[in-house]
């Protein structure tokens, strides 16, 4: 694969991105922001208040990892099937799609509650249920937990527009240029969102019962969804702002008509694509094998009652850490890629894949000898920090960059489906190692896939955006 120099817009593109140009552009990353913030919320709040839920239900670890599993799964599906959705009906359209069905599905999940009549009773080791949960309606347990299961995956099925729609929006509102940058801000959105699931849901359980984790982000999604509807545009053109040459296509694309076909072509035939993809999918075993399990290690681990965790110190600190190392992660990443490597997206994310490698392997040795919580809450947020950074180059910029305007929610399903489906292979699969093997395990199983990654990315190391990339 040859590199391909950075396409130039037609005009100086520090002329183009005039006050009224970037204050439109800020309002729809006020809106979407928020509306992102939110869609995470409703997705990571199960992961956040898990150890209680397998309480209250007696569930295994391998029988939790089928609810994370049949969430991560259909995401994982759903992507690829609603990237071409939105190129064709339009990124605002489909996030409200997103926004309205992953409501109903947070408020018919919050209503479980109604199943149980009396908790599970476990050991005092809490190694076994001794009294299982009692439930109503002549529910079985199996029959609960897959009621669960199955509105944990509509949920994920709507929250597959999520980034899709994110990314074929923006697409048209940043010039290739900027796209690092870009990258880093879609971080600050995504990690907003998990702050609010792991720091505000334990919180929200000392108050209220856990149904209401699942019905706070339903009710903000439902009022984000009006102000979205209202003041956020598509395009610049949608805003009467003009066109705005994005530097992603060749003439010939620009011109060519948005068919099936040139979407499919643009995505799937392109090599480069294939190898990012696969890169996708080590990215989602390291990231789901934290983000899914990390409340639950500390609880378990440690030996913290689920209300507890919001005055577990260790805990607390790595809840607000990890999403403010994210953040810095992505804006790192984004900046390096386009200030030194000169748009290159691959250098950064090898350096990405070593650092996750390194912090899970510390992290591994810590928990069979050190055993210290401190010590664990320092290596997650440097983890989270090196997930970040590979998951905003990939997702927020790799996508826009080798999709292009017309074909970006198309690569961004690629993408993101890649990683979601090995999410739902962690799911169960974490599930069934820690029952079997206890969490020593935990953070050692991942670091195979992080050098894979790095194996995989490190063959586009000088691969530019651009006209051309890939092909």
């Amino acid at each position: 694969m040859s590199a391909a120099p950075v396409p130039s817009a037609p005009f100086a593109l520090a002329d183009r991105l005039t006050p009224a140009f970037r204050r439109r552009r800020a309002q729809n990353w006020v809106f979407l922001g928020m509306m992102y913030g939110f869609f995470y919320m409703a997705r990571y709040n199960f992961s956040a208040v898990s150890a209680y839920l397998s309480d209250i239900f007696g569930w295994s670890n391998a029988q939790l990892g089928t609810v994370i599993s049949a969430g991560t799964i259909v995401y994982g599906f759903s992507v690829f099937l609603n990237g071409p959705l939105a190129d064709k009906i339009g990124g605002k359209r489909a996030i409200l799609i997103g926004c309205v069905g992953s409501a109903i599905f947070n408020l018919l999940f919050g209503a479980g509650y109604l199943m149980l009549d009396h908790a599970a009773v476990w050991s005092a080791d809490r190694q076994h249920v001794t009294a299982a949960a009692v439930l109503n309606f002549g529910l079985t347990a199996s029959t609960a937990l897959h009621i669960f299961a199955a509105l944990w995956a509509l949920n994920h099925y709507f929250q597959s527009f999520g980034a899709l729609s994110i990314v074929k929006i923006n697409a048209h509102w940043f010039h290739v240029t900027e796209r690092g940058k870009f990258a880093g801000i879609f971080g600050i959105m995504i990690q907003s969102g998990r702050t609010l699931a792991f720091s505000f849901g334990p919180f929200l359980l000392v108050f209220l019962p856990w149904q209401y984790v699942f019905w706070v982000p339903a009710l903000a999604l439902s009022l984000l969804f009006v102000a979205n509807k209202l003041w956020v545009a598509d395009s610049p053109a949608a805003a009467g702002l003009g066109d705005f040459d994005t530097g992603d296509m060749t003439q010939a694309e620009a011109e060519a008509p948005a068919t099936l076909g040139f979407v499919l072509t643009k995505v799937f035939a392109n090599p480069t694509m294939w190898v990012i993809a696969l890169a996708s999918m080590m990215i989602g075993f390291v990231r789901n094998s934290v983000d899914h399990w990390w409340a639950k290690y500390f609880s378990n681990v440690y030996h913290v009652a689920p209300k507890e965790l919001s005055h577990f110190l260790p805990y607390q600190i790595a809840s607000v850490g990890m999403p403010i190392a994210a953040i810095l992660g992505g804006l790192l990443a984004g900046n390096v890629s386009d200030r030194v490597f000169g748009s290159r997206r691959a250098p950064v994310i090898a350096f990405a894949f070593l650092g996750q490698a390194v912090c899970l392997g510390l992290l591994g040795l810590n928990d069979n000898y050190l055993a210290s919580a401190w010590v664990s809450m320092g290596l997650l947020i440097a983890v989270s920090l090196c997930i970040q950074g590979a998951h905003s180059m990939v997702g927020g910029a790799a996508s826009m960059d080798f999709g292009g305007r017309k074909a970006v929610a198309t690569a961004a399903g690629l993408l993101d489906g890649a990683q979601y489906l090995a999410g739902s292979i962690v799911g169960v699969g974490m599930g069934h190692l820690l029952d079997r093997f206890g969490w020593k395990i935990w953070a050692s199983a991942p670091i195979l896939f992080a050098l894979i990654g790095f194996a995989l990315i490190a063959r586009l190391w000088n691969v530019i955006p651009g006209r051309g990339a890939g092909h």
